[in-house]
């Protein structure tokens, strides 16, 4: 882990950072102009009633892989992580407070805004980007509980879902099992997303340019948390 006001660089050139905190923005403007329903889903869930197991599984798999916020976090979670079972713990942790929040959002009908739950979902990567740069430890004198902290933002990032699987307008004709595939497609899609990033990972992690460029994505990541933010609280102040 970092410690963001002591360490210099290895040797990265400050263009980097730019360059990094420049496609961080792309990315996320990208993930907050996507990461809502798609129109041509919304009008087959919209027409269809029963239960249609396949569908929502891969409604489920494409939110998840299209949903640039939930990458982000889930990237700086394993960012510093490298024996399999500690990814796998936090990761577990990550998929339990989606899930929950999920399906009891859903099924219960939370009508809770979309701008503000995304907007926590973006602060939720600024915090893991700050925590691996180390800054809690010079600005508080310990290190916050990372696992609790994983599985809080992961309730969440289950809102976030809920909020989206809302907008579907779902039929309450076969809704749990329909539910229930959604978030198995959910978690199909994180582990295709997880496998992704462990390869890039694991190849960047052989190179020297790794330790010269591990702060500069994270604070790319900050930025593109930070962006997201904003983005989502002017919505929330703006959208009627």
């Amino acid at each position: 882990m970092f410690n963001i006001f002591s360490w210099t660089g290895g040797g990265g050139r400050p263009w980097t950072a730019l360059i990094m905190a420049l496609l961080a923005y792309v990315a996320a403007i990208g993930a907050a102009q996507a990461h809502g329903v798609d129109t041509s889903d919304a009008g087959y869930i919209a027409e269809i009633s029963g239960m249609h197991l396949f569908p929502y599984i891969y409604l489920g798999a494409k939110h998840m892989i299209t949903g640039y916020d939930h990458i982000l976090f889930l990237l700086g979670v394993i960012f510093f992580l490298y024996r399999m079972e500690h990814i796998g713990t936090y990761v577990s942790l990550f998929a339990i407070g989606h899930s929950t929040t999920m399906l009891l959002g859903v099924y219960f009908d939370w009508a809770i805004s979309s701008y503000l739950i995304d907007a926590i979902i973006g602060l939720s990567v600024v915090y893991k980007a700050l925590d691996n740069l180390g800054a809690f430890q010079r600005w508080l004198g310990f290190q916050p509980n990372t696992k609790a902290a994983t599985l809080i933002f992961g309730l969440f990032h289950g809102l976030g879902l809920a909020t989206k699987v809302l907008e579907y307008d779902m039929s309450p004709d076969g809704l749990l099992p329909n539910l229930i595939a959604f978030n198995v497609g959910v978690e199909i899609g994180q582990l295709l997303a997880l496998a992704t990033i462990l390869i890039l990972m694991g190849f960047w992690r052989r190179t020297r340019s790794f330790w010269k460029l591990a702060y500069s994505a994270n604070v790319a990541m900050m930025c593109a948390g930070f962006v997201l933010v904003g983005y989502q609280l002017v919505g929330l102040m703006v959208v009627p």
